[in-house]
């Protein structure tokens, strides 16, 4: 039986990660070794009995209480906090997703390519603050990750069997979000409801708001560099309304792979759960006669200026990318308690990191764990000061 853990199972990758579990055998199949979760402690200790875990974690210590209520009476143990986490990730497995949202995902990776395991990484913040240093560990360790986002998992398969030489461009694909259509006048007074409302994918609120101003996608560039370690020129961003073609790449014979599936993140968890081979997905298949076309546009750079500040921050380096990400879920969560407003979020991103550019000089930081986290608390308190003053 593989052992496997699955962190952030009460969201919506994690929700789909346990379906798969379930569907291919479930407990009988696999050995769950911990679940993690936030402050949806009954959703966590119903997952955790279904599938026998030996470990549920909440991230929330204030919630550990709730939680030992919710698993009173079996044997499965409960545990709160980071430390918890990071301690539940050193347990050994053989294949753990890692679909923690926020850089709060990026110490519990690290300790599970520590111990040799194989990360399913939806935590695409890892790669955007850290990138570097966690494909080192994992070499260091002989670790393996493989990705789950749509679009770097599309990538992953149209490489099977090519060689990067012979890459010529990544090409990853953008629904466009909730806006995508709107009047650029419009998006100032965009509500968080509206926001939160995506066209294609049934997805969690922060992540669907992301795809609205198209940060999620800004995080997706600077990913699909640091995985593939590719030059940041090789990379386009096309708006495809459809959200059937995931990712295409392009050699240097002039043609273009493409991954074709309906938008349903199970294509990529599936993979990454049953690689190297392909197992039987209860996705929906696609019917080309009946779709009949796909769109493509390029993307409006005055209405998606968050691709604009991916470009920068892979010019600058260093730790630019820690700054950019924790701006980034800084001005989410004041778009989300509604203390700025949606045009707001990349402007304050773009002050915070034009300020720490000039006063910490990102570019000459060495990408060091400790560098990366200070990084990070620097930016966030930043942040809520240009919030607290006004000053966006």
């Amino acid at each position: 039986m593989r052992r496997v853990s699955v962190f952030g199972s009460t969201g919506s990758i994690g929700v789909n990660t346990l379906d798969l579990l379930t569907r291919q055998g479930g407990a009988e199949a696999y050995q769950v070794v911990a679940l993690s979760g936030g402050r949806n402690v009954d959703l966590l200790a119903s997952q955790a009995r279904s599938l026998r875990a030996e470990l549920a974690v909440t991230a929330h210590e204030d919630c550990l209480p709730a939680l030992r209520a919710a698993l009173h009476g079996s044997s499965i143990e409960a545990a709160a906090g980071q430390a918890a986490l990071v301690e539940a990730a050193a347990r050994p497995t053989d294949w753990i997703m890692s679909a923690i949202v926020g850089a709060a995902g990026l110490a519990p990776g690290f300790e599970a390519l520590r111990h040799g395991t194989t990360l399913a990484l939806a935590n695409k913040e890892s790669l955007v603050t850290a990138g570097p240093l966690l494909l080192a560990e994992a070499e260091r360790h002989g670790a393996r990750i493989l990705p789950v986002d749509s679009e770097h998992s599309a990538v992953f398969q149209a490489l099977v069997g090519e060689e990067m030489e012979a890459v010529e461009r990544i090409i990853i694909t953008a629904s466009g979000g909730a806006f995508r259509d709107w009047p650029l006048d419009r998006l100032a007074t965009a509500s968080v409801a509206e926001a939160s409302s995506h066209p294609n994918w049934a997805m969690g609120q922060r992540i669907t708001i992301d795809s609205a101003s198209m940060f999620n996608k800004a995080l997706e560039v600077i990913e699909t560099k640091e995985y593939f370690r590719v030059d940041p020129e090789m990379i386009e961003v096309l708006v495809h309304p459809e959200s059937l073609v995931h990712a295409l790449v392009g050699f240097r014979d002039g043609a273009l792979m493409a991954h074709l599936g309906a938008p349903d993140m199970r294509h990529a968890i599936g993979y990454a759960l049953n690689w190297p081979e392909r197992a039987e997905l209860p996705v929906a298949r696609l019917d080309l006669a009946q779709i009949g076309r796909l769109s493509f546009r390029a993307p409006d750079l005055a209405r998606f200026p968050a691709l604009r500040l991916a470009r920068e921050v892979m010019e600058i380096g260093g730790t630019a990318g820690a700054a950019f990400n924790a701006a980034k879920e800084a001005a989410l969560d004041a778009f989300i308690d509604e203390r700025i407003g949606f045009l707001d979020m990349a402007h304050l991103v773009e002050r915070v990191l034009a300020q720490m550019s000039t006063r910490q000089g990102l570019g000459n930081i060495t990408v060091s764990l400790d560098n990366v986290m200070a990084t990070d608390a620097e930016a966030r308190a930043l942040a809520s000061e240009f919030i607290s003053t006004g000053r966006i």
